[in-house]
């Protein structure tokens, strides 16, 4: 089996099992409850509140059998080539756990079914000013089984219609990174995160190792070339989580699989110089990163199992000075946090390889006032 760079998509494609090693990180006394909020999803992957209080989810969808092969450059097998629809989608659910699709037929894709059939679509969502709302779309392109589609940023308009930002498809195709994996390559990208800061955006991308800056009116550059630091074909670090504080912005990284226990950083990033160093280490599969009321950062981890991933193995951990306490354990593939007005995370699990409508969103309590918890 050969090592997978690409994504979590072929992360969780490429499953295998090896010795687990001890962790060396504390735990919280008494972990918090975590409690189901919403179900029914389909691959849930990012979370954001609205200015009403309600959670948004960003719906993978279940992909489709629209193909485009033979017609433009495939994403290589065994991932490859993939097939597509237009199943995804955006969720609301209210405070009293009620769920209403407000953006539908959303593009959708799925790797190869000797990968595992593994499904993109939208991949986060995030208010910007006036509480406008705006998707990252990660199933969409030619790459992914839809022609006439690309990945991008889009606003959701209050009917459910979108309307295109930045068009990141054409972006990667017309500014290659220095150093790409061209074994393990999708020309349309993976786009997992981003954050709003001002008018403007920052997006990472993991296959392709980028941070890149979009601006109002659409414009695209980029901070940051990760594989120029950690080329592609021999020391890929993928960048997935992504959070803002004080004008800094924090990044999470994947590394390559079989998954390897402690191999994953958290980057503190100056985007206005595109510079960056390593905040905190010895980490895992990094998927979601988030502040806590306490100034600490939380960050998600999908599995911590060597090989893997392996279910019920994602963890969260509270990130403060020198230390990290273990805040949850035994998530199932989890893909997505944020922090809710009532201080409490919430994470979207099942977020990969589960069957349609078993997507869920959970609470985990950590507005304790325990100073272990939050």
């Amino acid at each position: 089996m050969r090592t997978r760079r690409v994504s979590l998509i072929s992360a969780v494609a490429a499953m295998a099992v090896f010795a687990v090693p001890v962790s060396a990180r504390a735990q919280a006394p008494t972990l918090p409850k975590v409690t189901v909020v919403a179900s029914g999803l389909n691959n849930p992957r990012g979370l954001a509140f609205g200015p009403n209080g309600a959670l948004y989810v960003a719906e993978g969808g279940t992909g489709g059998t629209k193909s485009t092969k033979g017609k433009c450059t495939q994403v290589v097998p065994p991932i490859g080539p993939y097939t597509g629809g237009f199943t995804a989608s955006i969720s609301r659910i209210s405070p009293k756990g009620t769920r209403t699709i407000v953006a539908s037929r959303l593009p959708s894709s799925q790797t190869s079914k000797p990968s595992g059939s593994l499904v993109s679509g939208v991949a986060d969502v995030a208010f910007g000013s006036g509480g406008k709302l705006f998707a990252l779309i990660s199933g969409a392109g030619c790459s992914h089984g839809l022609k006439g589609t690309s990945n991008e940023i889009a606003q959701v308009r209050r009917d459910g219609s979108i309307t295109t930002v930045a068009n990141l498809s054409a972006f990667l195709k017309a500014h290659p990174v220095a150093n790409p994996d061209k074994a393990d390559f999708e020309p349309d990208g993976t786009w997992y995160n981003f954050v709003t800061a001002g008018r403007a955006f920052y997006a990472v991308e993991p296959n392709h190792q980028e941070l890149d800056k979009i601006a109002g009116n659409g414009h695209v550059s980029r901070v940051i070339d990760f594989s120029k630091f950690f080329p592609g074909n021999t020391d890929w670090r993928g960048p997935t989580a992504m959070t803002s504080r004080g004008g800094l912005l924090y990044i999470g990284t994947l590394t390559p699989f079989p998954v390897k226990v402690g191999a994953a950083e958290v980057f503190q990033v100056n985007p206005s110089t595109g510079r960056f160093s390593v905040f905190a280490s010895h980490l895992t599969t990094v998927l979601g990163l988030a502040f806590g009321r306490d100034g600490a950062l939380y960050v998600l981890e999908m599995s911590v199992k060597s090989g893997g991933p392996a279910p019920a193995t994602g963890e969260v951990v509270r990130i403060q000075g020198n230390h990290q306490t273990l805040i949850a354990s035994g998530l199932n593939f989890p893909t997505g946090m944020a922090f809710g007005p009532d201080g409490n995370l919430y994470v979207s699990v099942n977020g990969f390889g589960a069957q349609p409508g078993a997507g869920q969103v959970v609470r985990i309590a950590v507005k304790t006032g325990h100073p272990e918890t939050g």
